[in-house]
């Protein structure tokens, strides 16, 4: 097998030039340095020195010795980023649902730091159906989904529910809200979070059409097009020629939950964390 050592003892030879110097320099006796040479020729199935007349490179050396030496810059920056890994402690990963408004996002992910948790705090934007695969394997520490989701064994806290507003054209020529397919996100992406929101419009009577959109600034643009209307949580998303009202009838309310894996450890005491998390959450909805 080829390791860091065979690579050192050819990059050392290469430059010294003299197999006591290059022992020396790698500090090793010579015996050890000639053996490791010649197994890492049989190796690579070339000769890398010529010997005869003193130490120098052969053409086939010659042509491998930079690929050694970037190997051996590669590994000391593996070592060293693990250095500084460790250095800096803890890693918290967190995964947010895109339907959490930026500012109550920014919130959420400073919410440990703020709290005197020393922990390194990453995020990623990915919907409910991807956070939840992510968190179950543990490529992510918590998250922040929608609700209701199948967990499939994940440890979830209490349900946050968050008002929104309905979205719809302003401008007189725009066809009536009511009769305007709703905007939404792919269904895949939460599907029962998605199906309780259809069927709560459906709940009032209502003949529920849905276009897809990949996000809510999609969604929006559509609205301020008169070709729908978006139902957000996001109390500073607007346009030009858009009015905002309360969804209230039927009540529409982003639905979220904090989830974590209780099987893997590493990541603190997740619960406590989901709590701090929570506390955010629900402080936006009590400031409403």
């Amino acid at each position: 097998m080829l390791t860091e050592r065979h690579l050192e003892i050819f990059v050392a030879l290469a430059e010294e030039e003299h197999f006591g110097a290059a022992a020396q320099r790698v500090g090793i006796t010579q015996p050890p340095l000639s053996q490791g040479l010649r197994r890492l020729e049989a190796l690579l199935g070339v000769r890398l020195f010529e010997r005869e007349r003193g130490v120098f490179l052969t053409e086939e050396g010659a042509l491998l010795l930079p690929h050694a030496r970037r190997a051996l810059a590669a590994l000391a920056e593996l070592r060293e980023t693990g250095a500084r890994e460790h250095a800096d402690g803890r890693r918290l990963r967190l995964g947010l649902a895109p339907e959490v408004p930026a500012p109550l996002a920014a919130d959420v992910a400073a919410a440990p730091v703020r709290a005197g948790d020393r922990a390194r705090i990453s995020t990623v934007t990915a919907p409910t159906a991807t956070l939840l695969s992510d968190v179950a394997s543990g490529r992510l520490d918590l998250a922040v989904v929608r609700h209701p989701a199948v967990l499939h064994g994940l440890a979830a806290g209490q349900v946050i529910l968050l008002p929104t507003w309905i979205l719809a054209p302003a401008h007189p020529s725009a066809t009536a809200p009511r009769r305007l397919p709703v905007a939404v996100r792919p269904r895949g992406e939460a599907p029962a979070a998605h199906d309780l929101f259809v069927d709560t419009l459906a709940s009032r009577g209502r003949r529920v059409e849905t276009v897809v959109v990949t996000d809510e600034r999609a969604g929006l643009a559509l609205v301020a097009a008169g070709q729908a209307v978006l139902v957000t949580a996001d109390e500073a998303l607007t346009a030009s020629r858009v009015e905002r009202r309360p969804a209230t009838d039927p009540p529409l309310p982003l639905r979220l939950r904090v989830v974590w894996n209780p099987r893997r450890s590493g990541s603190g005491d997740p619960a406590a964390t989901a709590r701090l998390l929570e506390d955010v959450l629900a402080a936006r909805k009590a400031a409403r």
